[in-house]
Protein backbone atom coordinates (compact mmCIF):
# COMPACT_ATOMS: atom_id res chain seq x y z
CA UNK A 1 0.00 0.00 0.00
CA UNK A 2 1.59 3.23 -1.16
CA UNK A 3 -0.51 5.99 -1.11
CA UNK A 4 -3.39 7.55 0.60
CA UNK A 5 -5.71 6.57 -2.67
CA UNK A 6 -5.03 3.01 -1.64
CA UNK A 7 -5.82 3.49 1.83
CA UNK A 8 -8.86 5.47 1.11
CA UNK A 9 -9.89 2.49 -1.49
CA UNK A 10 -9.29 -0.20 1.75
CA UNK A 11 -11.70 2.07 4.19
CA UNK A 12 -14.20 2.40 1.24
CA UNK A 13 -14.17 -1.26 0.75
CA UNK A 14 -14.70 -1.38 4.49
CA UNK A 15 -17.64 0.74 4.48
CA UNK A 16 -19.66 -0.85 1.95
CA UNK A 17 -18.75 -4.47 3.24
CA UNK A 18 -16.24 -5.93 0.84
CA UNK A 19 -13.85 -6.14 3.05
CA UNK A 20 -14.31 -6.91 6.48
CA UNK A 21 -12.52 -4.99 9.38
CA UNK A 22 -10.26 -7.59 10.35
CA UNK A 23 -8.67 -7.79 7.18
CA UNK A 24 -8.37 -4.48 6.81
CA UNK A 25 -6.77 -3.55 10.01
CA UNK A 26 -4.12 -6.59 9.41
CA UNK A 27 -3.39 -5.02 5.90
CA UNK A 28 -2.39 -1.95 7.56
CA UNK A 29 -0.38 -3.13 10.31
CA UNK A 30 1.50 -5.22 7.60
CA UNK A 31 1.77 -1.61 5.06
CA UNK A 32 4.00 0.43 6.89
CA UNK A 33 7.17 -0.91 5.97
CA UNK A 34 9.18 -4.06 5.06
CA UNK A 35 12.37 -4.95 6.79
CA UNK A 36 14.95 -6.50 4.08
CA UNK A 37 17.41 -6.58 7.14
CA UNK A 38 20.26 -3.93 5.76
CA UNK A 39 17.05 -1.63 5.23
CA UNK A 40 13.26 -0.92 6.39
CA UNK A 41 11.69 0.18 3.14
CA UNK A 42 9.03 2.81 4.43
CA UNK A 43 5.90 2.20 2.24
CA UNK A 44 3.84 4.68 4.20
CA UNK A 45 6.40 7.68 3.27
CA UNK A 46 3.80 8.42 0.85
CA UNK A 47 0.79 8.63 3.04
CA UNK A 48 2.42 11.07 5.54
CA UNK A 49 4.57 13.24 2.89
CA UNK A 50 2.95 12.89 -0.54
CA UNK A 51 5.89 11.41 -1.98
CA UNK A 52 7.63 8.11 -2.18
CA UNK A 53 10.73 6.80 -0.13
CA UNK A 54 13.87 8.48 -2.27
CA UNK A 55 17.10 6.08 -2.45
CA UNK A 56 20.21 8.06 -1.62
CA UNK A 57 22.60 5.76 -3.28
CA UNK A 58 26.02 6.71 -2.28
CA UNK A 59 27.34 4.17 0.66
CA UNK A 60 24.68 1.15 -1.35
CA UNK A 61 25.71 -1.05 -3.20
CA UNK A 62 23.73 -2.25 -6.22
CA UNK A 63 22.47 -5.03 -4.84
CA UNK A 64 21.12 -3.10 -1.65
CA UNK A 65 19.80 -0.75 -3.72
CA UNK A 66 18.27 -3.16 -6.61
CA UNK A 67 16.79 -4.76 -3.19
CA UNK A 68 15.07 -1.43 -2.02
CA UNK A 69 13.90 -0.54 -5.32
CA UNK A 70 12.22 -3.89 -6.22
CA UNK A 71 9.70 -3.96 -2.90
CA UNK A 72 8.83 -0.28 -3.08
CA UNK A 73 7.80 -1.42 -7.18
CA UNK A 74 5.94 -4.53 -5.46
CA UNK A 75 3.91 -2.15 -3.74
CA UNK A 76 2.81 -0.30 -6.87
CA UNK A 77 5.83 2.80 -6.38
CA UNK A 78 6.62 4.46 -9.63
CA UNK A 79 8.84 7.29 -10.48
CA UNK A 80 11.33 6.01 -7.56
CA UNK A 81 14.32 8.44 -6.95
CA UNK A 82 17.82 7.13 -6.25
CA UNK A 83 20.24 9.94 -5.70
CA UNK A 84 24.12 10.03 -6.01
CA UNK A 85 24.25 6.79 -7.67
CA UNK A 86 27.36 6.27 -9.91
CA UNK A 87 26.81 4.96 -13.78
CA UNK A 88 28.38 1.62 -12.92
CA UNK A 89 26.10 1.03 -10.00
CA UNK A 90 22.97 2.36 -12.11
CA UNK A 91 23.98 -0.04 -14.70
CA UNK A 92 23.93 -3.40 -12.47
CA UNK A 93 20.25 -1.91 -10.87
CA UNK A 94 19.06 -1.48 -14.48
CA UNK A 95 19.78 -5.29 -14.77
CA UNK A 96 16.68 -6.08 -12.47
CA UNK A 97 14.48 -3.21 -12.42
CA UNK A 98 13.10 -0.80 -14.94
CA UNK A 99 15.25 2.51 -14.76
CA UNK A 100 16.44 5.73 -16.37
CA UNK A 101 19.91 6.79 -15.72
CA UNK A 102 20.93 10.45 -15.62
CA UNK A 103 24.63 10.93 -15.44
CA UNK A 104 25.24 14.78 -15.34
CA UNK A 105 23.29 14.55 -12.09
CA UNK A 106 24.39 11.17 -10.78
CA UNK A 107 20.70 10.30 -10.31
CA UNK A 108 18.37 7.82 -11.23
CA UNK A 109 14.43 7.03 -11.66
CA UNK A 110 13.26 3.01 -11.16
CA UNK A 111 10.00 2.72 -12.57
CA UNK A 112 9.52 5.36 -14.56
CA UNK A 113 6.33 6.75 -15.55
CA UNK A 114 4.41 9.68 -16.97
CA UNK A 115 2.76 12.39 -14.77
CA UNK A 116 0.65 15.40 -15.12
CA UNK A 117 3.31 18.43 -14.71
CA UNK A 118 1.74 20.85 -13.14
CA UNK A 119 2.68 24.46 -12.64
CA UNK A 120 6.01 26.07 -12.79
CA UNK A 121 9.58 25.52 -11.28
CA UNK A 122 12.33 27.29 -12.51
CA UNK A 123 15.57 26.04 -12.16
CA UNK A 124 18.55 28.93 -12.87
CA UNK A 125 22.19 28.68 -12.51
CA UNK A 126 25.09 31.20 -12.31
CA UNK A 127 27.33 29.27 -14.79
CA UNK A 128 27.55 26.12 -16.41
CA UNK A 129 29.32 24.39 -13.74
CA UNK A 130 26.70 24.45 -11.24
CA UNK A 131 24.30 22.45 -13.86
CA UNK A 132 25.11 18.73 -12.05
CA UNK A 133 23.46 20.62 -8.71
CA UNK A 134 21.07 22.12 -10.63
CA UNK A 135 19.47 19.05 -12.93
CA UNK A 136 19.81 17.23 -9.68
CA UNK A 137 17.17 19.34 -8.94
CA UNK A 138 15.39 19.61 -11.39
CA UNK A 139 14.41 16.08 -12.04
CA UNK A 140 13.47 15.36 -8.76
CA UNK A 141 10.75 17.79 -9.43
CA UNK A 142 10.06 16.65 -12.62
CA UNK A 143 9.68 12.93 -11.10
CA UNK A 144 7.21 14.25 -8.26
CA UNK A 145 4.88 15.57 -11.17
CA UNK A 146 6.24 19.50 -11.85
CA UNK A 147 6.62 21.57 -14.94
CA UNK A 148 10.36 22.64 -14.87
CA UNK A 149 11.61 25.57 -16.95
CA UNK A 150 15.58 25.60 -17.30
CA UNK A 151 17.62 28.96 -17.00
CA UNK A 152 21.46 28.04 -17.28
CA UNK A 153 24.62 30.19 -17.24
CA UNK A 154 22.28 33.18 -16.04
CA UNK A 155 24.92 34.57 -13.45
CA UNK A 156 25.70 38.41 -12.46
CA UNK A 157 28.86 38.46 -14.16
CA UNK A 158 26.45 38.89 -17.21
CA UNK A 159 23.27 40.09 -15.36
CA UNK A 160 21.38 41.20 -18.89
CA UNK A 161 21.28 37.25 -19.64
CA UNK A 162 18.91 36.91 -16.39
CA UNK A 163 17.24 40.05 -17.19
CA UNK A 164 16.22 38.85 -20.81
CA UNK A 165 14.03 35.76 -18.91
CA UNK A 166 12.48 38.42 -16.77
CA UNK A 167 8.66 37.28 -17.78
CA UNK A 168 9.90 33.08 -17.49
CA UNK A 169 10.92 34.16 -13.82
CA UNK A 170 8.06 36.17 -13.20
CA UNK A 171 5.47 33.32 -14.39
CA UNK A 172 7.35 31.01 -11.81
CA UNK A 173 5.47 29.72 -8.60
CA UNK A 174 9.24 29.11 -7.12
CA UNK A 175 12.73 29.77 -8.46
CA UNK A 176 15.48 27.38 -7.58
CA UNK A 177 18.70 29.51 -7.69
CA UNK A 178 21.88 27.90 -7.83
CA UNK A 179 25.20 29.36 -7.81
CA UNK A 180 28.57 28.79 -6.41
CA UNK A 181 31.18 31.54 -6.19
CA UNK A 182 29.71 34.37 -3.85
CA UNK A 183 26.15 33.06 -4.91
CA UNK A 184 24.69 36.34 -5.86
CA UNK A 185 22.25 34.97 -8.00
CA UNK A 186 19.84 34.15 -5.27
CA UNK A 187 20.03 37.77 -3.56
CA UNK A 188 19.37 38.95 -7.61
CA UNK A 189 16.81 36.54 -8.25
CA UNK A 190 14.58 37.10 -5.00
CA UNK A 191 14.55 40.56 -5.66
CA UNK A 192 12.66 40.11 -8.76
CA UNK A 193 9.47 37.84 -8.32
CA UNK A 194 7.22 37.08 -6.48
CA UNK A 195 7.17 33.78 -5.55
CA UNK A 196 9.40 31.94 -3.06
CA UNK A 197 13.38 31.35 -4.06
CA UNK A 198 14.69 28.21 -2.98
CA UNK A 199 19.13 29.22 -2.97
CA UNK A 200 21.54 26.25 -3.93
CA UNK A 201 25.08 27.21 -2.88
CA UNK A 202 27.34 24.64 -4.80
CA UNK A 203 31.00 23.59 -4.04
CA UNK A 204 32.04 25.46 -7.56
CA UNK A 205 34.83 28.05 -7.10
CA UNK A 206 38.09 29.11 -6.32
CA UNK A 207 40.26 28.55 -3.07
CA UNK A 208 38.52 31.47 -1.47
CA UNK A 209 34.98 29.77 -1.64
CA UNK A 210 36.08 27.50 0.47
CA UNK A 211 34.06 24.33 -1.22
CA UNK A 212 30.95 26.30 -1.49
CA UNK A 213 30.51 27.53 2.11
CA UNK A 214 30.86 31.54 0.59
CA UNK A 215 27.96 31.09 -1.18
CA UNK A 216 26.62 29.57 1.72
CA UNK A 217 27.15 32.17 3.83
CA UNK A 218 26.14 34.46 1.25
CA UNK A 219 22.84 33.27 0.28
CA UNK A 220 21.87 33.12 4.20
CA UNK A 221 22.44 36.62 4.80
CA UNK A 222 21.01 37.85 1.61
CA UNK A 223 18.84 40.90 1.85
CA UNK A 224 15.96 39.54 -0.17
CA UNK A 225 12.70 38.56 1.25
CA UNK A 226 11.39 35.43 0.93
CA UNK A 227 14.60 33.52 0.11
CA UNK A 228 15.66 30.21 2.06
CA UNK A 229 18.76 28.29 1.46
CA UNK A 230 19.14 24.58 1.62
CA UNK A 231 22.52 22.66 1.82
CA UNK A 232 25.62 22.72 0.13
CA UNK A 233 25.19 20.84 -3.67
CA UNK A 234 21.77 19.78 -2.19
CA UNK A 235 19.83 20.28 -5.67
CA UNK A 236 17.59 17.15 -4.42
CA UNK A 237 16.64 19.01 -1.08
CA UNK A 238 15.44 22.13 -3.22
CA UNK A 239 13.96 20.46 -6.18
CA UNK A 240 11.78 18.52 -3.20
CA UNK A 241 10.87 21.77 -1.54
CA UNK A 242 9.94 23.33 -4.92
CA UNK A 243 7.65 20.46 -5.37
CA UNK A 244 6.16 20.56 -2.38
CA UNK A 245 5.71 24.94 -2.81
CA UNK A 246 4.45 24.26 -5.78
CA UNK A 247 1.80 21.65 -5.34
CA UNK A 248 0.07 23.50 -2.34
CA UNK A 249 -3.71 22.91 -2.21
CA UNK A 250 -5.38 25.69 -3.62
CA UNK A 251 -3.17 26.74 -6.40
CA UNK A 252 -4.42 26.02 -9.92
CA UNK A 253 -2.39 25.41 -13.11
Amino acid sequence: MDNKQEILRLLRSVADGTTAPEDALLELKESPFEDLGYAKVDFHRSVRQGAAEVIYGAGKTPEQIAGIVSAMGERGCRNILITRVSQEAADRVAESVPLEYHLLAKLAVAFPAERKQRGNIVVATGGTSDMPVAEEAALTAEAMGNRVTRLYDVGVAGLHRLLSNLDVLMRARCVIAVAGMEGALASVVGGLVDCPVIAVPTSVGYGASFGGLSALLSMLNSCASGCSVVNIDNGFGAGYLASRINQMEGLED
